[in-house]
């Protein structure tokens, strides 16, 4: 592999990558591949990404957690600027994983990348004054296919750090289902 570095099924949950690519800094500033599709096959990870995806979020702001229900996205995700406190949740009925998370910190300076399958529910907290936020889709957003959990379901337990401010949710995030819902 050439200029990245891949940390496999991390926290145990097969498919859940996290990629660091190789950053070359000097005092002029840095320069990185953010993608690169030879190194992405060449590790295994072979995704036809279809859709780019950026958003800018104040601190506080919690977006998830989403999925899309009958067309599932594999997504890569990564900050440009700031810092946020990124989440993957296994939905594979199927996997010994199902329900378990993995929740790592994205920035603009550890340049992180979080590879997460199709079938997880994806979200994050902006941990920083403002992040930016970028995300590689392998299939086409589909409007009336949206699914989601309740960020603070307490069957995920998921350990969100503590923000100096309120929790800032959309409307449709405050009334997410919690994943025993979506089973029945």
């Amino acid at each position: 592999m050439g200029q990245i570095k891949v940390d496999y099924n991390v926290n145990g949950i097969e498919g859940l990558c996290v990629i660091t690519p190789a950053v070359h800094g000097d005092k002029r500033g840095y320069f990185s591949e953010t993608y690169n599709l030879r190194d992405m096959q060449e590790a295994g990870l072979n995704y036809n990404f279809v859709q780019d995806n950026q958003s800018s979020s104040v601190k506080g702001v919690l977006r998830g957690l989403h999925f899309q229900i009958n067309f599932p996205q594999t997504k890569l995700v990564r900050v440009i600027r700031g810092n946020v406190y990124d989440v993957a949740v296994d939905l594979r009925r199927e996997s010994k994983t199902y329900g378990k998370y993995f929740g790592c910190e994205l920035s603009e300076e550890n340049h992180k990348q979080l590879l997460i399958p199709k079938n997880f529910a994806h979200g994050f907290l902006v941990l920083s004054e403002i992040a930016e936020f970028c995300y590689k889709c392998d299939d086409f957003y589909h409007l009336n296919d949206e699914g989601g959990i309740f960020y603070a379901d307490p069957d995920i337990n998921i350990k969100w750090p503590k923000v100096d401010c309120e929790i800032i949710l959309s409307d449709k995030d405050k009334k997410q289902p919690f994943l025993k819902e979506l089973n029945s």
